[in-house]
């Protein structure tokens, strides 16, 4: 009975479970705006876009993935000091540094060469996307703003590789708006590690020792209006209304307002440092608004009634 537990799990099966966990597939959900491309360019009835959409998510989970296990290696000395990473199975110890880096390196080349087969631009934009987050882990973590842009400009890329996908133009606009989200969501992920850790902030994240909950907040603020000030240019902008033969896409601007505010609010009650995908899959009233936009925006742009 040696290396069985008790309850007849093998440490075989540990091991690919720990390391399911270190693909963060509760993560994923961020890679859901390269469906953006498929429903503002009018495809999502199109089977085959609908697929090849879905092939580029697909993509982009593998890539992402196989970055959370290098960060992971790279970062689990500082991980062990935060109360909550501490726990991560590359952090405790639970899965190795050649097996983290070794199923990065097959979860690289696989969706490089998936996004190859979707379309050549795709696997160009991968490799863009996985330069990136690497420039992000060994050089921009260490620069304060830049650090923020840097994850910004990733949600950027996986935007553009949505529409490439599915060989359609998208709205300079929503490119913008996206990059603007996501650099509300990083500055305000900031702003809840500060509270969360305090004073061992900097032994966790270098860059918290030169972001103070004052200047945050002011970023935050900033960021937060120039989210919802570019989607209502782009939802009343006459290139929007001409497209979409309706003015009725200005109905959904009340939901991006409502979702940033909740989302300000739950940021300074939540001190756990947890980050945007938890705290939109566990807050009900942010997870009915988000899907009463996307609802929304596809019933305006199909009109199937």
């Amino acid at each position: 009975m040696t290396g069985v537990s008790l309850y007849g799990e093998t440490p075989g099966h540990r091991l690919a479970a720990d390391l399911l966990i270190s693909l963060r597939p509760d993560q994923w959900t961020k890679n859901l705006i390269v469906f953006a491309g498929l429903v503002f360019g009018e495809q999502l009835l199109e089977p085959g876009a609908v697929a090849r959409a879905g092939g580029a998510f697909g993509v982009f989970c593998a890539l992402s993935s196989a970055m959370y296990l290098v960060n992971d290696v790279g970062d689990r000395a500082r991980d062990r000091l935060h109360p909550v990473k501490r726990g991560r199975p590359i952090a405790a110890g639970r899965v190795s540094q050649a097996t983290a880096i070794g199923t990065a390196g097959l979860l690289i080349a696989g969706g490089v060469a998936a996004a190859y087969l979707l379309a050549p631009r795709l696997a160009l934009l991968a490799l863009i996307f996985v330069g990136v987050l690497i420039l992000y882990s060994r050089v921009l973590r260490q620069v304060v703003i830049l650090d923020v842009l840097a994850i910004a400009i990733g949600f950027v890329l996986r935007a553009v590789a949505g529409a490439v996908a599915v060989d359609v133009p998208i709205s300079q606009w929503l490119l913008v708006c996206t990059l603007l989200l996501a650099m509300f969501l990083g500055f305000s992920k900031r702003r809840q590690e500060v509270d969360a850790l305090g004073a061992d902030a900097t032994q966790h994240r270098p860059t918290l020792g030169r972001y103070t909950p004052q200047l945050l907040d002011q970023l935050v603020t900033i960021v937060a209006a120039a989210t919802l000030v570019s989607y209502a240019v782009y939802t009343t902008g006459a290139e929007t209304v001409e497209k979409f033969g309706t003015e009725l896409l200005t109905l959904t601007i009340p939901f991006p307002i409502y979702g940033v505010l909740r989302y300000l609010m739950l940021v300074h009650d939540t001190a756990s440092g947890t980050g945007p995908s938890d705290i939109l899959l566990r807050d009900r009233p942010l997870v009915v608004c988000v899907v009463g936009w996307a609802l929304s925006v596809a019933i305006i742009i199909y009109r199937p009634f």
